[in-house]
């Protein structure tokens, strides 16, 4: 089976110094599909000003590769050799100097990355003579446009009409977003596109070892915006401060800080209670997370919306206790493996907190992680009969 992968935001997001959940989907495809099918696949991307083009194996490869290094161990040798195989690629882009045309086969776009340039993805599947797959991370921005930017939701909406209207399947990482999706498409007369459901791989890291410490933490793990409800989370932690002095336990934010977040920030920076005890890493790479994450007491995930929860599927692959929302993506990815609290019940959060505290963890539930090999191969499986 023939695929063109675009990696267009893989090059928007490079120069950052950690990866979004989005983010690690595209590159883990992309790093399979290049090591397991190169000569079944070939990479796309557009360029910033809207031209796009076929990209050379060998600069596309290089740039999956030292984007994956810099991701997993950052530093400013892997930063300056992506920025150099951005630039190469971006330069081939812009010149316009292949455009070859792949044999027919299967255009792969895993990110919401100009979805809502119709134009764009139109004219890619055209000249490429492609049966086009995206795949539909959630509908967030449309269901809950309280907790988008400004403008977001309808920014969501040109995506999705681009999706109903050319999409010849849909993969989706959850049952919630693919209910959704085919809710969609029905509305658009286009029932017939299949929906997948491809939930998504982890991440094995087997050899980093946990943090040592005689104090327990805590990790919340995600950018900070209001849906994940980070200010919860705070407020707990104020009381454990006031009920416990010194002996409250640390709790330890990664993500980078997002929208909407002011009064998240606030209690941050200027919450006299929280100074020492809430510590904030804003761009970490993934072999510190994963050396916070083992070392936890718990993963904290109050999340009112997902359309995943990769920070639940890692946490629980590496034996960390999960307590996490009572919301429908997280039963279907956590099971009986991890704990569930209404995300509004602040008291019922603060009791369980203080038992972990008290005690050890009891021991889980038997939770069997699928590796992004094996989740990558099952999602492929399911569209590869459509340019047959």
């Amino acid at each position: 089976m023939s695929i063109l992968l675009d990696i267009s935001r893989l090059l928007s997001r490079a120069g950052q110094a950690a990866p979004t959940g989005i983010d690690r989907v595209e590159l883990a495809y992309a790093a399979f599909l290049l090591r397991e099918s190169p000569s079944e696949t070939a990479f796309t991307a557009v360029h910033p000003v809207g031209r796009s083009g076929v990209l050379p194996q060998a600069l596309a490869g290089e740039f999956i590769h030292t984007l994956s290094a810099h991701w997993n161990r950052a530093g400013e040798v892997h930063k300056n050799a992506v920025q150099l195989a951005r630039q190469k690629l971006h330069r081939h882009v812009l010149l316009g100097t292949d455009w070859t045309r792949p044999r027919r086969g299967l255009y792969l776009l895993l990110s919401h990355q100009n979805l809502h340039r119709p134009a764009i993805i139109a004219r890619n599947i055209a000249r490429r003579a492609r049966t086009f797959v995206p795949m539909v991370h959630d509908l967030i921005p449309s269901q809950f446009p309280e907790y988008a930017r400004p403008k977001e939701a309808e920014k969501h909406r040109r995506r999705m009409q681009t999706v109903t209207r050319f999409a010849d399947a849909v993969l989706v990482p959850s049952h919630a977003v693919g209910e959704a999706m085919t809710s969609l498409l029905l509305e658009a007369g286009r029932g017939h596109v299949p929906v997948h459901v491809a939930p998504h791989g982890v991440l094995m890291q087997a050899d980093v070892p946990s943090v040592t410490g005689d104090k327990p933490y805590f990790v919340c793990l995600g950018t900070i915006e209001p849906r994940k409800n980070h200010i919860l989370l705070l407020n707990i932690w104020r009381r454990l401060v006031e009920q416990r002095g010194a002996a409250a336990p640390d709790l330890v934010l990664i993500g980078r800080r997002g929208w909407e977040n002011e009064n998240v920030i606030d209690m941050i920076e200027r919450c006299p209670a929280l100074q020492d005890k809430v510590i904030e890493y804003n761009e970490l790479p993934d072999e510190q997370v994963v050396a916070l994450l083992r070392g936890a007491r718990a993963l904290l995930f109050p999340s009112f919306a997902e359309g995943y929860g990769l920070p639940l599927a890692e946490a629980l692959a590496l034996g960390v206790p999960a307590l996490c929302s009572d919301i429908p993506v997280f039963r279907e990815i956590g099971g009986n493996a991890a704990a569930y609290l209404d995300p509004l019940d602040g008291l019922g959060w603060l009791r369980a907190v203080e038992k972990l505290c008290l005690q050890a963890p009891a021991p889980q539930t038997a939770w069997s992680p699928t590796g992004w090999d094996e989740a990558i191969r099952g999602a492929l499986t399911m569209v590869e009969g459509l340019t047959a």
